[in-house]
């Protein structure tokens, strides 16, 4: 009897503690978003993109990348 509530008491640990996790992921969608430093002018990528965990880690990383005039970086929301 002992075994059997034992044993009930850890499958309920081990489930809980499987879908507890996936709380902890956050997930963000992130475009491209480009500005031209003599226009002004912002231009945004219509394109939005999920990244979860590591992959959204990666993509919060990436610093502004600047080419001639126009700085192009990503935007998370």
């Amino acid at each position: 009897m002992k075994r059997k509530i034992l044993f009930s008491i850890l499958l309920v640990l081990i489930s809980w503690a499987f879908t507890s996790c996936e709380d902890m992921i956050q997930c963000k969608k992130c475009r491209l978003v480009s500005t031209d430093h003599n226009t002004g002018e912002i231009s945004y990528d219509p394109n939005e993109t999920e990244y979860c965990g590591t992959a959204l880690a990666v993509i919060q990383a990436t610093p502004a990348k600047t080419m001639g005039n126009v700085t192009t970086k990503y935007i998370c929301r």
